[in-house]
């Protein structure tokens, strides 16, 4: 395991324990955590994401340019190369000559341009490729996590509510033992009573 990712697992574990931290809510699988940690640790966890999938969406991003720079370069050439063609071809006596060579310039150019707008979208989108793959494993990991967690605060849930239940059974049956027994010291220290509204 390298430096950074120990530094992600590292921002994991405190997001883990910020979980853990929260105050549970009974009745539900919620905990109430601090926004500004939660935020704070995400911040630093995005940070910490390796270079080559910053890099891989800073060119996704920048792709739409390359290929219009590529389009305008080539459109350029291709102008610069007839308009030379065109001077040469009404000062020069090799009329046909010289038209032919133009004619082959402007075929070679947009060759080139071509092939340099294929390997830039090839380049890219191997990035791309790269850069979703990555980010899908990113995604399913923190996935497994998340269910990890939630699983978690689901058993400290039950077990809240667990002895929530048994501290009511405590509490109703010390109130049933406290109603017998003021029912019987009741009836112990009256008897005559007692006796009479039986029979009644």
């Amino acid at each position: 395991m390298n430096s950074q990712q120990e530094v992600i697992y590292g921002l994991m574990s405190e997001l883990e324990e910020a979980l853990d931290k929260g105050i549970p809510l009974l009745g539900c699988a919620f905990s109430v955590v601090k926004k500004n940690v939660v935020t704070d640790i995400l911040d630093r966890l995005y940070a910490a994401l390796p270079d080559e999938i910053k890099e891989a969406r800073a060119l996704l991003r920048t792709k739409d340019q390359v290929q219009y720079e590529a389009q305008q370069r080539a459109e350029k050439i291709v102008a610069d190369a007839q308009a030379e063609a065109n001077r040469l071809l009404s000062e020069s006596d090799l009329l046909r000559a010289v038209q032919r060579e133009a004619e082959k310039i402007k075929e070679q150019v947009i060759a080139d341009c071509e092939d340099i707008k294929r390997k830039s979208y090839e380049e890219a989108e191997s990035v791309r490729n790269q850069a979703v793959n990555e980010a899908m494993r990113t995604k399913d990991s923190a996935s497994v996590y998340a269910e990890q967690v939630l699983v978690s605060i689901e058993q400290n849930l039950n077990q809240l509510q667990e002895i929530v239940k048994n501290g009511q059974l405590h509490l109703e049956r010390r109130r049933a033992e406290s109603e017998n027994e003021i029912s019987g010291n009741y009836t112990n220290q009256r008897p005559e009573y007692a006796q009479d509204f039986r029979m009644n």
